[in-house]
Parts: C-alpha cells; structure tokens; sequence
C-alpha cells in the first residue's frame, strides 16, 4: 500500500508539533507578537505579492488584509492564554462526591489549511496562526492563484521564530488540496467554493477527519422602510464591488420596501452607469456572470449595469433566479421590491447559502428582532461586510455555507480537544464495591432514593429510602 501524500511533511511536522505543544500557551505568542512586527513591517512585500498575484490594489491590501491580520493576531496576544486554560468545574452532582473535574483544551495535532486566493493573507495567516497557538502543526496548502503571496507569508512565519517543520508550505497547486484530504493530518480547515468543499467533506467524511468549511455567500440586505435609504445605497454598492465582486460576504440579494425602492436605485443607478467591467481573476468567473446576468433577464428581471463583467444588478429578479440560488465571485446581485417583511425573509431563507446578511432600519431593536429570524452566520445592522471581520466575534456560516467558525474564542477553542481529567480523592467506590459484592435490592433502595431527594423534590423520603438501602447493604 502506497504511503499517504505528503508523508514526509506530515511526519516532520508531527514531530516539531509535539515539542511545540508542551509550551505555555505564552511562550507560543512570543512568536505570534513577532509575527505581527513583521507583517507591519513588510507592508511593501506584501502588497507587491498580492498585487502581482490577483491584481488587489495597495490600499485593498493594506485595508481589508493587513489591518484586519493585525487585530487577529493581537487578538491572539490577549486572549489565548485566558481561553485555553484548564477550567476547573465547580458543582457536581452527589453521586460523584470527592471527583475533581478539569477541562483540558489539547491540540489536534496536525492541521491541514488549505488556503484561498481572493484574501491571500488575511483568510491565511488569521487561521494559521490560530492553529498554532493551539498547539497545532500545519500543513498549509496555498492557493495555486497566489504563489507569491504564499512565499511571503511563508517567510513571515519562518523569520518570526516558529520551530521548523512546524508550519510546513506544501506545493500551490490544484492537486495538492485534494492530496491534502488524504494526508496524515488530524484536522482540516478549508476555506473556498460550496462544490470543493462538499468533495472535501465527503472525503474527509470517510476518514472521519472533523473540519471547518468556510464557503461560499449569497447574502441578503433587507432594507426596510424606515432606513436611511442612501446609507443603504452606499453600503449596497460598497457589498457588491469589494474586492471585484470577489468576496464570499458580497451584497447578493438586495430586499428593498417597495416604497423606497425608486430612492433606492436614484443613488446607484448612475454608479452603475460609470462603472467599467471588474478585472476578474479567472476566465470562469466572468462566464458566470455572464450567465448569471442572462438567467435572470430571461426570467424578467431587467439588467442595471454595463456589459461584460462590470457590476450589474437584476432589478425584480424571481426569488428563484440562479442569482439568488448560486455563489458567484463577481460584481453581480439581484433587486428584489417586497410589500411586507414576511414575504422577504421567506424568499431570503430559500436560498441554500446562510453565511451573512444584512439588514437597515432606524429602529434598531426591531432589525435585531429581525436578524433573530435570519439563517445566517452573521448578521449586521445598518453596514455591510467589515464588522464581520472584528477578532473577537465567530465567523462562519449555514447551510451550504459550510460549517464551524473561525475567528474569535470559538474559533480557537475548534482548533483544540476538550479533555476532562479527572481526579478522585479517598477510597469511597460504591459502584466498584458493587460489582465485587452485589446486592441489587439494597442497591436500588439507595439509587432510588438518591434520585427522589436530589432531582424529584422529595427530599425527605428520598433520604430515608436513601438510608433504608445503606443500612440493608451494611447487615
């Protein structure tokens, strides 16, 4: 039988991991405030790679990149040591009386991150780094889009003091992720398209492999008729545009109130005139669009937007309509008119994608009310897309939006395994004293009384019943 893929790289990584792991949690951030230096301090390096690989400009590097590493690390500086301490558990019930229980937070072992392109430090270093802290090795699969980026991210962690073989770069190509599925890793975090990731899971289903699959958005704005609707309009245009139209939280669907629908479109309408086509990273992205764009037409929405892949809007697109169905990494989005809130939130959560969603209005209880009804990772009240990249919070989504989260406590503690140790003081052992010399009548005279007076609210016959079966079990 052949040996798994990347073997060698898995086993040095393994062996780099163990000696990592049996650091304090502090000593492993020494590196991780290193890091952050570093990627302040290597601003042009950065932003030349991204630029050379997927054209990001170096205000999008340093804006939606940089900033937002930083914060995850620092995040990690604060934090970690708190939230992977054992925790001590307090009450317990009576029958486990003189148990000392602690929760260990251990790593997996060795993580498999297979990487992204259209944030190439960002959605790389964040969860790396996370992994590590935990405890972990990687095996860090980059995207085959952004080579170079990956080189200087590889450089970064190396010069910023991580063991050796630890963080171990594999080859960025198409089939290495698929490889990596294979590998001898414990634990897979992927971040990517809803199809690679359903093959992915299926694959790692069969290994019994846990992961976190970060995919693909179709979010729904919902403004309501008590918004302010030029913010909304503004914040719509920023949610379709970022990044190209390449970013997974884009503006998909916009459910606008059918009487602030006209002041809606007043504002966007000749920023969708003026816009020229999106330089798109690869040739299927545009095809996409493109059928997109006609699939909706067809179907008798009308195109707001130039030709080519500049950023379009379906005006009164079907609920239906594969642009409100399908994940698309385009400027590309639908307009949907509703009379009643009702009605949109039942269009909304028929779409398959469940990753973030937005909703405008002055009456801010109400929009959170609404969010409450929402199926999606996050939710944000009058803005789009940037809070969800605040350290502290989760991210991740439903549905075929993927599962798990990265980012904030929860997504470090995913990267670790709960362990309850647990510590019994004396020589009291009913049950072990019952196996050895049973007496089932006596037995349950005591468990039964046990459970009346400790969960059936009848304390006093439960302990005399509880008394009758230690007196009989004595004789």
């Amino acid at each position: 039988m052949p040996p798994p893929p990347f073997a060698a790289e898995a086993a040095a990584c393994r062996a780099a991991q163990v000696a990592w792991a049996a650091l304090p949690v502090r000593e492993r951030l020494h590196a991780v405030a290193a890091l952050r230096k570093l990627v302040v301090a290597r601003v042009d390096a950065l932003v030349a790679a991204a630029k050379e690989d997927v054209g990001r400009t170096r205000v999008d590097v340093i804006g939606t990149e940089l900033l937002p590493t930083g914060a995850a690390l620092k995040f990690l500086e604060r934090s970690a040591v708190r939230t992977l301490a054992p925790r001590r558990v307090g009450r317990r019930p009576l029958w486990l009386f003189g148990c000392r229980d602690t929760v260990h937070r251990r790593p997996w072992g060795v993580v498999g991150v297979i990487g992204t392109w259209n944030y190439p430090i960002y959605l790389n270093v964040g969860p790396i780094a996370q992994a590590l802290v935990a405890g972990n090795g990687v095996l860090w699969k980059p995207s085959e889009l952004a080579p170079r980026t990956a080189d200087v991210t590889a450089r970064l962690f190396a010069d910023a003091g991580f063991p050796a073989g630890l963080l171990t770069t594999l080859p960025a190509t198409r089939e290495a992720g698929p490889q990596l599925a294979d590998a001898d890793v414990d634990y897979v975090l992927f971040t990517g398209s809803d199809g690679v990731g359903r093959k992915l899971a299926a694959r790692l289903g069969e290994r019994l492999i846990p992961s976190t699959l970060e995919l693909s958005g179709v979010d729904a704005m919902f403004v309501l008729a008590d918004a302010d609707v030029k913010l909304a309009a503004r914040a719509a245009w920023f949610g379709l545009t970022l990044n190209r139209g390449q970013t997974c939280l884009a503006v998909r669907r916009v459910f606008v109130h059918r009487s602030r629908l006209a002041e809606f479109l007043a504002v966007l309408e000749p920023l969708l005139r003026a816009a020229g086509p999106a330089a798109l990273v690869t040739p299927g992205q545009a095809a996409l669009h493109a059928r997109l764009v006609a699939d909706g037409v067809e179907r008798g929405a009308t195109a707001l937007g130039g030709d080519g892949a500049s950023p379009t809007l379906l005006l009164n697109a079907a609920p239906d309509a594969a642009v409100c169905r399908e994940a698309a990494f385009s400027p590309v989005g639908a307009v949907l008119p509703f009379d009643d809130v009702d009605t949109a939130v039942s269009q909304a959560a028929a779409s398959p994608f469940g990753l973030g969603a937005s909703v405008f209005s002055a009456d801010t209880r109400a929009a959170e009310e609404l969010a409450a009804r929402i199926p999606a990772g996050s939710v944000t009240v009058n803005d789009v897309i940037a809070p969800t990249a605040h350290p502290e919070t989760p991210f991740g989504g439903r549905g075929a939006s993927g599962w798990g989260v990265t980012q904030g406590p929860e997504g470090l503690l995913a990267l670790t395994v709960p362990q309850v140790v647990t510590v019994r003081r004396g020589t009291f052992r009913p049950h072990a004293d019952e196996a050895v010399a049973p007496d089932p009548e006596a037995t349950a005279d005591v468990l039964h009384g046990l459970l009346r007076a400790t969960y059936g609210g009848e304390w006093w016959g439960g302990l005399r019943q509880l008394l009758r079966g230690v007196r009989r079990k004595r004789k």
